[in-house]
C-alpha cells in the first residue's frame, strides 16, 4: 500500500450528479456488461433477511460512527467473509455514459467510481466489479452471500483503512434500479459495492445488480 499523504493527491474538481447516474441506471443499461453466466450453480443471491433497513438513517450500531475522512484514492478492498482481497483501480463513465468496469480478463480487480466521493468521505462511495468472466467466478462473485454485520475494509492511498459494516444486501432489476435509494447521500460516510446478479439469459445477460449497503464504523 502506498504511504503518500492526502496533500499529495489532487481531488477531482467535478463529480457526476447522482441524479444523472440514477437516470443512466434506470434506463436498464447494464452496469457491468461482461458476466458470462456460464456456470451451473450461478452466483449466490441475497436472502430476503439481508434487505437494507427501509429507514433513511439506520441507527443502533452506527450511533458511534467515526467522523468522515478527507479525500483519498483507493488501493484495495477486503471482504473477509467471502475471501475478497483485491486491488482497486479508478473507473469513470465510458463513452456511452455508463459506469465503466475494470478489465474483465483480470478476475481479481475491483473499480472505484471516481464520480462519487472516496470511501470514508461524507457521502456515498461506490465500488464495482465483475461477478464472473469467461474463465469462471470473478472478484464479486460471492457478493450476494454477504449478511448484515459483515465487514468491508477499504485501504486508502493515505495509509488509512476505512472499515464499513454491511446493513443490507439486495438485488434490483436493471430496468427498475432505485438510483436515489442506492446512491443518495445519507449525511455520513457510506459505501455501495455492486456487481451483476439476478436471472441470466444469453440474450440480455444478467437481469439485475446485487447491491451491498454499508456504513463506516471505524478507521485504522
Amino acid at each position: 500500500m502506498h504511504s503518500s499523504g492526502p496533500a499529495e493527491e489532487e481531488q477531482p474538481r467535478k463529480r457526476v450528479p447522482w441524479g444523472v447516474m440514477a437516470l443512466v441506471l434506470l434506463t436498464g443499461l447494464a452496469l457491468i456488461r461482461n458476466g458470462s453466466g456460464e456456470f451451473d450453480t450461478g452466483p449466490p443471491q441475497p436472502a430476503s433477511a439481508a434487505a437494507a433497513d427501509s429507514r433513511t438513517t439506520p441507527q443502533g450500531v452506527f450511533a458511534r460512527a467515526p467522523g468522515p475522512l478527507p479525500y483519498s484514492v483507493v488501493d484495495r478492498v477486503r471482504i473477509p467473509s467471502i475471501q475478497v482481497n483485491a486491488p482497486v483501480m479508478p473507473v469513470g463513465l465510458d463513452r456511452d455514459g455508463w459506469v465503466d468496469a475494470p478489465p474483465p480478463q483480470d478476475a481479481n480487480l475491483a473499480g472505484w467510481f471516481t464520480g462519487a466521493v472516496s470511501p470514508g468521505e461524507k457521502g456515498t462511495a461506490v465500488l464495482v466489479g465483475h461477478v464472473d468472466n469467461v474463465r469462471g467466478p470473478a472478484v464479486f462473485y460471492g457478493l450476494g452471500a454477504l449478511r448484515k454485520g459483515n465487514r468491508v475494509d477499504v485501504l486508502r492511498n493515505d495509509g488509512r483503512t476505512a472499515r464499513f459494516e454491511v446493513y443490507g444486501v439486495e438485488v434490483f432489476r436493471k430496468d427498475a434500479f432505485p438510483g436515489d435509494r442506492v446512491y443518495g447521500d445519507r449525511g455520513v460516510p457510506e459505501l455501495r459495492v455492486i456487481t451483476c446478479g439476478g436471472g441470466f439469459s444469453e440474450r440480455d445477460g444478467y437481469a439485475g445488480n446485487v447491491v451491498v449497503f454499508a456504513r463506516m464504523v471505524g478507521v485504522r
